[in-house]
């Protein structure tokens, strides 16, 4: 299960979520952006793709979160989405705007960042600097 494991200061930003977040999304990885009204949503949003979110849990609406931005990681990062599509080292990772998923398909997506292995598992290192 993935998990944020480094928040470097300047880093991130905080917003309220736009919907709540189930449980089933714990520990995925997801692209996020901000609608008009400034919350967070899955995927692009009004403002395109602007980082990334890790849920430790369930999340109610309006509960206020950190994105992750350029220079964060995310320990543990072994599976996309679902968790049956395993990811691999040194690949480049993207954001999909209709719904926040990631890929490693770059074509319409937005980059995220690439993947390090680290003690058996991958980590994915934000390096974009997003909209």
């Amino acid at each position: 299960m993935a998990r944020i494991d480094k928040i470097p200061a300047g880093s991130s930003f905080r917003a309220k979520l736009a919907v709540a977040w189930p449980s089933s999304d714990a520990g995925k990885v997801y692209a996020v952006g901000l609608n008009s009204s400034g919350k967070v949503v899955k995927g692009a949003g009004a403002t395109g793709i602007l980082g990334v979110y890790c849920p430790s849990g369930a999340m109610p609406a309006e509960y206020v979160i950190d994105v992750m931005k350029a220079g964060s990681e995310i320990a543990d990062f072994n599976f996309l989405n679902a968790g049956t599509t395993a990811t691999i080292a040194a690949t480049k990772y993207y954001g999909v705007p209709a719904d926040g998923l990631i890929s490693a398909t770059s074509s319409g997506n937005t980059l995220l960042g690439h993947t390090v292995e680290k003690d058996g598992f991958n980590r994915l290192v934000v390096e974009a600097r997003l909209a």
